[in-house]
């Protein structure tokens, strides 16, 4: 144990070792308990980094993270009958009453986050995160006229009034969704829940109401982004399944025969206008419905396709205009080479016309002639010695 007598706060004035501390860690994924402590010698500022897990305020109320084991610390720090600050450290037999004591509370944390997507990964929902409150408000203490240790009597709170389930400000805000959530894919879902603008809130109900001009009052926190927007869409598709647009035309049987049926032979996508694209849209959509799917992302997957075979395009052009100036710049260089040898053959004036030269210089007898006119010229207008 230590003791400061000169320490300027009253819980800062004695404990044991530099930053001792017991915990409980909780394993949100499978709903694993249990208990440790920290390095009695660990500095203040790595005590964050010795626990196993995170820590609840650091995580934020979205997408928990992987591992989904949290750290709660607990306090030492009581008051004693005659009202002075004690330090209680506790022994295994008490850790261990304490984590029977939290099952339920974690088994209701568990059992009430938003499960999403095709892996089925965690968000807090309003429900998750109340009952993670109560169950750090179970780990607290007091000490009775014995100094036996009293845990906090574990509670079911309802759901407070500011935590809001995002579902539940979609229903009562309807006018502000996009219909474009009913085909979108998973990642055009997945960045809609992570908006985080400069200021303000973010998440889907930020996003709808910056889209709108309208501004929510301060003071509440919303939860189940991603399972809002998932359950939005699976609504709109009804008893058909969102699929991938660009996953249903090459993996499925449906999905592939439908774009050779749709392909006119010899053509491509990159010279089809917007029009012919919003055809084929409608034609796979047709199809998809047939095979008992709803296309996600189509549009833009069409889109995308039509902008990879345009730059397949462009690099043709490229290479082919890089081989042409190649090209030119050999062809300058035996067109100077011809020239020389062609002024040379003139100069000597052994009596062959100009057809024959033409002939050997692959020139009509036209140019040939004009060259020669120019070579008299020039010889013409050199001074005499």
């Amino acid at each position: 144990m230590w003791h400061d007598r000169r320490a300027e706060h009253r819980r800062d004035r004695f404990g044991p070792g530099n930053r001792y501390e017991q915990w409980l860690a909780v394993d949100l994924a499978t709903g694993a308990v249990w208990f440790g402590d920290t390095d009695w010698r660990t500095r203040g500022e790595e005590v964050a980094r010795s626990l196993p897990g995170h820590r609840r305020a650091t995580v934020g109320d979205g997408a928990l993270p992987s591992p989904a084991v949290f750290a709660l610390p607990l306090d030492h720090r009581a008051v004693d009958d005659r009202g002075a600050d004690v330090w209680r450290f506790f022994g295994v037999e008490e850790l261990y009453a304490l984590v029977r004591r939290v099952l339920p509370l974690v088994q209701r944390v568990v059992g009430s986050l938003h499960r999403v997507g095709p892996d089925g990964s965690a968000e807090w929902s309003a429900e998750a995160a109340t009952a993670w409150t109560d169950l750090e408000q179970a780990c607290r203490f007091t000490l009775d006229a014995t100094g036996a240790v009293a845990w906090a009597e574990p509670r079911v709170s309802p759901v407070p009034a500011w935590r809001v389930e995002v579902a539940d400000f979609l229903d009562r805000n309807p006018e502000l969704c996009d219909p474009a959530w009913a085909t979108a894919t998973d990642a055009e879902l997945d960045d809609c829940a992570a908006y985080e603008p400069d200021s303000g809130y973010g998440g889907v109900p930020g996003r709808m109401c910056a889209a709108a001009g309208v501004r929510i009052e301060e003071g509440y926190t919303f939860y189940g982004h991603r399972a809002a927007l998932y359950a939005y869409r699976a609504a709109a598709c009804g008893d058909r399944t969102p699929v991938d647009a660009g996953l249903w035309l090459r993996t499925s049987e449906a999905g592939r025969s439908s774009w050779e049926g749709a392909k006119v032979l010899g053509a491509s996508l990159a010279d089809a206008p917007d029009c012919v694209l919003d055809h084929l849209a409608e034609t796979f959509r047709g199809a998809a419905a047939d095979d008992g799917v709803v296309l996600t992302g189509l549009p833009a997957y069409l889109r995308q396709q039509r902008a990879q075979e345009r730059t397949a395009v462009d690099d043709t052009l490229a290479a082919t205009g890089e081989e042409l100036q190649r090209l030119e710049e050999l062809l300058k260089e035996v067109r100077l080479v011809r020239n020389t040898v062609l002024t040379r053959v003139l100069s000597w004036t052994d009596g062959r016309d100009d057809e024959v030269i033409a002939r050997l210089a692959a020139m009509s007898p036209v140019a040939v002639a004009e060259w020669r006119e120019r070579l008299t010229a020039d010889r013409s207008a050199r001074p005499q010695a």
